[in-house]
Order: C-alpha cells, then sequence, then structure tokens
C-alpha cells in the first residue's frame, strides 16, 4: 500500500493525462471522427430534447469545449504530481477529470453514440473511447482517494487518519 500511496498516483496521472492529451488533436482540429461524434451524434439528439447547438462549434459542449477542459484537467493532473507541496492541484485536475468523463460516459450509454461509436463509413471503434473512457473515471476515482485527505480538509472532515499499516511501518 505505501508504494501505491507514494507512486501508483504518477501511474493514474499519466494514465488520465496521455488519455486526455492524446485526443486533444482530434478535438482541436476538426477531425471527421470527432465532427462525427459531436455534430453528426450528439448535436442532433441534443436538438431532439429542445436544445441545439449543445455540441455544435460554438455550443457549450463543444469538442473544444470539452478539449479545454481535459487540457486543463491534464496541467492541473500533472503539476499536482510534481509539486508535493501543491496536492490540491492534482485533486482539482482529477475532479475536473471526472466530471468530464462522467459526462462522456453518460453520452455513450444514454445516447444514440452508443458503446461502440460507429462510424460514417461503416466503421467501429469497438468500444475503444467507452473503454477509455471508464480507465480515466476509475483513475480519477482512485486519485481522489489516495488524496482525500486534501478534499476532506476542504470540507471541513480534518486529516484522514492514517491506516494501522502505515502506523506500524
Amino acid at each position: 500500500m505505501n508504494w501505491l500511496r507514494r507512486h501508483g498516483h504518477w501511474v493514474l496521472t499519466l494514465y488520465v493525462a496521455f488519455v486526455f492529451i492524446q485526443s486533444l488533436f482530434f478535438k482541436f482540429t476538426g477531425s471527421p471522427e470527432t465532427v462525427y461524434i459531436f455534430e453528426a451524434k450528439l448535436d442532433p439528439w441534443a436538438a431532439s430534447l429542445g436544445f441545439p447547438g449543445l455540441f455544435a462549434p460554438g455550443g457549450i459542449f463543444s469538442a473544444k469545449v470539452v478539449g479545454t477542459v481535459e487540457l486543463i484537467a491534464s496541467l492541473l493532473l500533472l503539476a499536482g504530481a510534481a509539486i508535493a507541496q501543491r496536492r490540491e492541484l492534482q485533486v482539482l485536475g482529477a475532479a475536473m477529470g471526472l466530471g468530464v468523463i462522467s459526462g462522456a460516459i453518460f453520452f455513450h450509454l444514454l445516447t444514440p453514440l452508443g458503446v461502440a461509436v460507429v462510424n460514417v463509413d461503416g466503421t467501429s471503434d469497438g468500444g475503444e473511447l467507452f473503454m477509455l473512457a471508464c480507465g480515466v473515471w476509475v483513475a480519477c476515482v482512485l486519485l481522489l482517494w489516495l488524496r482525500r485527505d486534501v478534499w476532506l480538509r476542504w470540507i471541513g472532515k480534518g486529516a484522514v487518519e492514517p491506516t494501522r499499516r502505515a502506523r506500524a511501518g
């Protein structure tokens, strides 16, 4: 458990940052895959509920807005992991990451997007985006658990009692 507490946050942070950062090219360049997901699948779905333009360019949940949140979360995670005195940055990054990826999982499960994204040309990602999103969700939850002493102080719960193993070792 000590190794996980000391170094596991790096593994989790690097995974989340990798998934988020590698997707920025697609979100910021208007790639066909991203246009399909946001403009051909999600925006018509939102329009059918009375919210046209929600996922379109310029919309509050456009690819560029989502990508910007993912970039900020990645930078906070990396900065908080690198600077021991600033662990609250890692907590903020994990919370932002958890929020944005919870939205992604929601839209995969409860909209026409689906778990396996089928592109206009008929090819499918086989659920890869969904699986990566689930991995990011788990990683962000674990990071928040590892850094619970930070956010528990914020909500007035004080420091977390160390485990018996940590006290003994």
